[in-house]
């Protein structure tokens, strides 16, 4: 079985991928994953550069800050940036899942799972939420962003309605604590 984990930025999808990790559950992040394929791929990276000029790479690596300032404003330039890079986040994933064939359970950790058709990848989705005043204090403290910035990404992702419909489970971090959640009973019930 492979379970999609999603949810907004800074919702706490990946403190609940870090819990099925630490149970010794296998997890695939797809932001991990892009952020690798983005940089080792030659091929994505030679499209990155035709769509963004020479100022998409630096010192040999994505120049995040300055993709984000540009897609996040222009949703046309993250659509085309999209068509890049989950088509081959969406073969990297299919062959690890290969790879360990062996568990019985996999997740997908995945933002995008519905934008990027990732669901299409999994048996059953979990959505994790929080109220956007929390996910934003928690972006802010993570990654330095500001409320401005965040607001840009939010605004460019399906909101939890969108996602609860199409969702098995929705998890809010607001009034779930997931650092005590007991994941081997949680997946019991799940299933």
């Amino acid at each position: 079985m492979i379970i999609g984990i999603t949810g907004g930025i800074g919702s706490g999808k990946s403190t609940l991928s870090k819990r099925f990790r630490e149970a010794g559950y296998a997890v695939y992040d797809t932001d991990s994953a892009a952020r690798r394929l983005q940089n080792e791929n030659i091929g994505i990276r030679q499209q990155i550069s035709a769509l963004f000029g020479p100022e998409a790479y630096t010192d040999n690596e994505l120049n995040r800050k300055y993709i984000a300032g540009i897609v996040f404003n222009q949703p046309e330039l993250l659509h085309k940036l999209n068509e890049i890079v989950h088509p081959a986040v969406r073969a990297d994933f299919k062959i690890w899942a290969k790879q360990h064939k062996s568990e019985t359970v996999l997740f997908l950790e995945c933002a995008i799972l519905f934008h990027g058709e990732f669901h299409k990848l999994v048996d059953k989705i979990i959505l994790v939420t929080a109220p956007q005043s929390i996910r934003i204090q928690r972006v802010v403290k993570r990654d330095g962003l500001s409320e401005k910035q965040i607001i840009e990404r939010i605004n460019n992702q399906l909101t939890d309605a969108e996602m609860a419909a199409k969702s098995d489970l929705i998890i809010d971090t607001d009034i779930t604590d997931i650092n005590q959640l007991d994941v081997n009973s949680f997946l019991l019930n799940f299933h």
